[in-house]
């Protein structure tokens, strides 16, 4: 499966949009990762449909919305009618997964579903078949910049292991402290997206994606 590395918006310069992203197409991007938060789930508030709509009309990146809400399905339409590709909620965040996942679907959506670090990969044996990407958190949801949790590299494994004996089409994606120094074991470990925010936009971006892509181990 192809490794992509999907820069976190929440770490972009807002005063600066236009430039960014276009370095970004310019280092060969394909994967925006947009973050929702609505200040109940988790602390802070980000940005919602307004913001995507605007960026919606002037790049192509696959919108990756990534939903840090509580009762999600109640702005799943919404996101979409916004141009998002696909939608991922939190498990821990949602009372019926099963509708929230079919309600994601019913629009050609990709569909993700969230676990923070705390909550066990077991707790998504049930749900697994029908999702096209899981997130595991590497950090607790909420703020950027935070270092990576080790055990989240067991977890990947754990996960890893159920995608082959249950749902070998599934995506795996982390988010939180990804950085040179752990992309390559979270890849040999079983991961396919790596959501990265400082490491992306702090700094040179074209030389960070480069430096993260030949940690990878990619051209």
């Amino acid at each position: 499966m192809k490794k992509n590395i999907a820069p976190s918006l929440l770490a972009a310069n807002f005063f600066d949009l236009s430039s960014q992203m276009k370095l970004l197409k310019e280092g060969n991007i394909e994967i925006l990762h947009l973050d929702v938060m609505d200040g109940m789930f988790v602390p802070s508030i980000s940005f919602g449909m307004p913001v995507i709509s605007s960026l919606r009309k002037s790049v192509d990146f696959f919108f990756d919305v990534h939903m840090m809400v509580e009762n999600p399905e109640r702005y799943i339409e919404d996101f979409y009618k916004s141009g998002a590709n696909g939608i991922t909620i939190h498990f821990e965040a949602c009372k019926h997964i099963d509708r929230c996942i079919s309600l994601i679907k019913s629009f050609g959506l990709r569909s993700g579903i969230a676990i923070n670090p705390a909550t066990p990969v077991s707790f998504l044996h049930n749900i697994i078949t029908e999702v096209d990407m899981v997130l595991i958190m590497s950090v607790n949801p909420g703020f950027g910049g935070q270092k990576f949790i080790p055990y989240s590299l067991d977890k990947v494994r754990e996960l890893h292991k159920i995608k082959t004996e249950k749902n070998k089409n599934l995506i795996i994606q982390v988010d939180g402290g990804i950085g040179t120094e752990n992309i390559k074991a979270l890849s040999d470990a079983g991961v396919d997206e790596f959501v990265a925010g400082s490491s992306i936009f702090k700094g040179d971006i074209l030389s960070n994606i480069t430096d993260l892509r030949d940690a990878l181990g990619r051209d």
